[in-house]
């Protein structure tokens, strides 16, 4: 690990950030259109950028500015990421409603189903049975 970052690498690092910010952005705005394939497409980008910035943190000491600038930028970061949290558990929960109300509903039918073939399959089979 190293002691110290030229200036240009403590930058590169705090704009790492500010991007991985950008990305979260886009990706709070997908989940309040409801666009989860763009979300989910998102996803996958975010967390690499997340495991880049991790190795290059890990290599580099910002001094007192970068890492303030870098504690705003995570304040951040974890705000929008708690919110797209929230909003996909909320999916989650209609998404859970709409499987339990399928699922009523196909046991419903299997229900009435069966109770109509029951009803009807002797008259089918006395009208199958019949000759001329």
């Amino acid at each position: 690990m190293g002691h110290g970052g030229e200036p240009s690498s403590q930058q590169a690092l705090v704009e790492g950030y500010q991007a991985l910010l950008s990305r979260t952005r886009t990706m709070l705005a997908s989940a309040h259109d409801a666009d989860w394939s763009a979300l989910v497409d998102q996803e996958g980008e975010y967390v690499m950028q997340v495991e880049r910035l991790a190795r290059l943190d890990a290599e580099l000491h910002l001094d007192a500015d970068h890492q303030l600038h870098k504690a705003q930028l995570l304040e951040q970061i974890l705000e929008n990421d708690l919110e797209i949290r929230e909003r996909l558990i909320e999916r989650r929960d209609e998404l859970g409603k709409l499987i339990g109300t399928t699922q009523r509903q196909r046991s419903v039918r299997r229900a009435y189903g069966a109770g109509e073939k029951a009803s009807t399959s002797p008259i089918d089979m006395r009208l199958t049975k019949r000759s001329p």
